[in-house]
């Protein structure tokens, strides 16, 4: 699994990531930063999950189906701490999940 993390999540959970031997990049890592656009982020995770807390990422999933795997939440460095391998298990069968500190909600799952 490879993740890109938006920029209003701490790098230090891309970093998490990494440690757990999963591929990921934080906004920071982009040739535009935390600048890079919505679309820009979409483009380049066209094949990754995207972890963001901006709602803008949900309207366009639900609409477009982009992007194509979405992480939603924001208290997600804990939360994946904890439950790392569930939330793999969960991604591997479905397309859109919702984080909560008690519970996993799943949107979608793959056609």
């Amino acid at each position: 699994m490879k993740f890109l993390v938006d920029a209003q999540l701490p790098k230090a959970l891309a970093e998490f990531l990494c440690e757990k031997e999963y591929v990921a990049i934080h906004t920071l890592h982009l040739p535009d930063k935390n600048r890079t656009t919505d679309k820009q982020i979409i483009e380049i995770s066209a094949k990754d999950i995207v972890i963001t807390k901006d709602d803008d990422f949900l309207q366009a999933h639900l609409i477009k189906n982009e992007p194509k795997k979405l992480i939603l939440n924001s208290k997600l460095l804990e939360i994946f701490s904890e439950h790392i391998l569930k939330i793999e298990n969960i991604l591997s069968q479905n397309l859109l999940i919702e984080i909560h500190r008690d519970e996993i909600i799943i949107h979608s799952s793959k056609n």
